[in-house]
């Protein structure tokens, strides 16, 4: 079930972001990702609105928004394929409309992921942090449904 995230859910968070970053991205430095599991907690967290997947009483999934733009999706291994992601991004395009990201390019999985789910190419560019080159992509939010009469 999503929820909203709680302090309490930190660890389970962490635990699936390092497990699904080494799936996502085994290209990155430990040294970055070092650095961004300390981040997480410290900066990432306390500016965006975030939604956990719950199943069994621990997180397996996450979403992270900083107004319109998905800042962080992980799902544990685990899970991958059982719906989760997609329904952590429907309730983000329900939140906000309009949705952008950015992936790295040398993550298929994440690429496939966000195609599937009608993601439109905007821009490559490096991020500067690991050097490597992500695709900036834009969700259009879905039009308005037509009243019945």
């Amino acid at each position: 079930m999503i929820r909203k995230y709680q302090p309490d859910d930190c660890e389970d968070l962490l635990h699936v972001w390092a497990r699904a970053s080494a799936v996502a991205h085994p290209f990155l430095s430990q040294e970055f990702l070092e650095q961004e599991r300390h981040n997480i907690p410290s900066v990432y967290l306390p500016n965006a609105e975030t939604w956990v997947w719950e199943a069994d009483g621990r997180v397996v999934g996450f979403l992270s928004l900083l107004g319109n733009e998905v800042g962080a999706v992980f799902v544990d291994p685990e899970f991958h394929r059982s719906g989760i992601g997609r329904a952590l991004m429907e309730r983000a395009r329900d939140l906000r409309g309009e949705l952008e990201v950015e992936v790295f390019e040398k993550n298929p999985q994440g690429r496939a992921f966000y195609a599937k789910l009608g993601f439109q190419f905007l821009r490559r560019q490096i991020h500067d942090p690991t050097g490597f080159e992500v695709l900036r992509l834009k969700l259009a939010a879905e039009p308005p449904l037509q009243p019945t009469r």
